[in-house]
């Protein structure tokens, strides 16, 4: 990203900051999530703008932060387009979603990253055995309409 944006390290530091408090399914601090995201989109060759939404990809799903900020913020088109495109709209069928995903150039890195993560078996494992079934089935649905076999 060039000087005109935010640098990774203050899109880091926004991103902890919304999710500060937030804890996941696990009880975890949500902030290991947006972490393993980011860092799992850099480890699969992602750009800066992507791993820029990989630290950003839940703040506007989970209210974290507006879309009005996203809007005005100082990111690339390319990261927020990639937000928006990973933010699921309430109600909104899955087919929908994933087929916004697929149209987003750069997105589909992203959601690699995330139900990789989202899908990890020690993460499942800790999690009430019907949760972690729920959750695996909907994780392959996910994989099954992105057209994502095999490794994540």
């Amino acid at each position: 990203m060039d000087d005109r944006y935010l640098d990774l390290t203050e899109v880091e530091a926004i991103a902890r900051r919304a999710h500060e408090g937030q804890v996941d399914k696990n009880g975890h601090p949500y902030a290991e999530h947006i972490a393993a995201v980011a860092g799992g989109t850099e480890r699969r060759g992602g750009s800066a703008a992507q791993i820029a939404a990989g630290w950003l990809h839940d703040t506007v799903e989970d209210d974290r932060l507006t879309r009005g900020w996203l809007e005005g913020a100082a990111l690339p088109e390319e990261t927020k387009a990639i937000v928006d495109a990973l933010t699921r709209r309430p109600g909104e069928p899955v087919e929908e979603y994933t087929a916004r995903i697929l149209a987003t150039p750069g997105a589909l890195l992203v959601k690699r990253a995330d139900l990789a993560h989202n899908s990890d078996p020690a993460r499942l494992a800790a999690l009430p055995p019907a949760t972690a079934e729920r959750l695996a089935a909907k994780y392959a649905r996910m994989r099954e309409l992105l057209g994502l076999t095999g490794e994540l």
